[in-house]
């Protein structure tokens, strides 16, 4: 049996708190959780008809750019919309009075986020305030039955014809020529 040296002790002590640290850096990016050394947030509320598949902890995007998370989603008893809280992060504490909040999802199956488009107004948001204008999510099933059934006014495809190939009643003969 060999006598384990003092280097080799500290140097698999040194790589285990390593991994460990590792560990808890992954958890907390993972979650999309901060650790706490940014500057803080402030509150801003969006009315919503349709989430979506929006979720908590969902991103808060201008441009691309996050600035914040969903922070929490309730129903309203009285209009039944959903409120949805944005917790902005304070360096982006000057956003325009009349910025625009819509749901969108990265590419077509990705997550959904919140993208804010700032307006030109001079006035700012202050905290818990609400923006006035928002846009709900777009249900993609919901839009191509739309699309193929024709929704409410009618105009769409005839289901039973639209992956059946024509009779021969309704092709035109041979003789038949068209002028």
């Amino acid at each position: 049996m060999a006598i384990r040296g003092p280097r080799l002790e500290f140097a698999v002590g040194a790589f285990l708190i390593l991994a460990l640290a590792s560990l808890l850096v992954l958890a907390f990016a993972s979650t999309n959780r901060q650790f706490g050394l940014g500057g803080g947030s402030y509150e801003l509320t969006a009315r919503f008809s349709n989430l979506g598949q929006l979720r908590l902890q969902a991103p808060v995007k201008i441009g691309g750019v996050v600035v914040g998370r969903v922070e929490s989603v309730t129903l309203d008893p009285v209009r039944f919309d959903s409120v949805v809280t944005l917790a902005i992060d304070k360096r982006y504490q000057e956003l325009p009075g009349d910025t625009s909040a819509s749901i969108l999802t990265s590419g077509l199956l990705g997550e959904s986020f919140i993208a804010l488009q700032p307006g030109g107004d001079p006035e700012p948001l202050q905290p818990g305030d609400e923006i006035v204008f928002t846009q709900p999510a777009i249900d993609l099933i919901q839009l191509v039955g739309k699309y193929m059934f024709g929704g409410a006014d009618g105009g769409g495809a005839d289901p039973s014809k639209l992956l059946s190939t024509p009779s021969a009643e309704e092709q035109p003969s041979p003789t038949e020529a068209s002028p």
